[in-house]
């Protein structure tokens, strides 16, 4: 898709409803621009902490795990990653 966009008063830059329906593209959504020797990259700056918890909560779900039984595992899985890495540095 190809478009042209003008730059108003105050550098507000408008995209078309075609481009904002196709990518999902909301009010108040934050994107980085990028200048890479005259070429301009806009690419959506994505929430990363709100992601990722949706990803844990869907892969959580899939395997069918209570919260209870999630932290159990992480706290296990913590336990066994300090005893393999740190647990036999300690002065005896």
């Amino acid at each position: 898709m190809e478009t042209t966009v003008q730059i108003r008063q105050r550098g507000t830059l408008t995209l078309p409803v075609e481009i904002r329906e196709k990518y999902g593209i909301q009010a108040g959504d934050i994107f980085r621009l990028v200048d890479i020797e005259g070429t301009m990259v806009f690419t959506p700056m994505v929430a990363m902490v709100p992601e990722l918890a949706r990803e844990i909560e869907r892969l959580r779900l899939e395997a069918g795990l209570s919260l209870d039984q999630l932290l159990v595992s992480l706290r296990q899985q913590r336990e066994r990653y300090y005893e393999e890495h740190y647990a036999a540095a300690e002065p005896g």
